[in-house]
């Protein structure tokens, strides 16, 4: 059983990763020509579409992350 601390580290710990990973990824998508693809660059639906596709990436990135620290932490248990 894990103790309620350990799982509220765990919590904190993946939030941080959460926000970090949609900072990185909006980052990335600053290097896209966005507007290929949106009729008026600088409207705010072509900003909120920028934010969407943000948090959306760094949402996945950061699940697989917080899977994989769990697989492993799952590890101990094969031997």
């Amino acid at each position: 059983m894990e103790t309620p601390t350990f799982l509220g580290v765990q919590a904190l710990i993946n939030m941080i990763l959460t926000l970090a990973l949609i900072t990185v990824s909006w980052w990335a998508l600053q290097c896209i020509k966005l507007d290929l693809f949106v009729r008026d660059i600088n409207g705010p639906q072509a900003k909120i579409l920028q934010v969407a596709v943000a948090i959306a990436l760094g949402y996945l990135l950061a699940s697989f992350f917080i899977d994989y620290m769990q697989w492993t932490n799952w590890l101990r248990y094969l031997f």
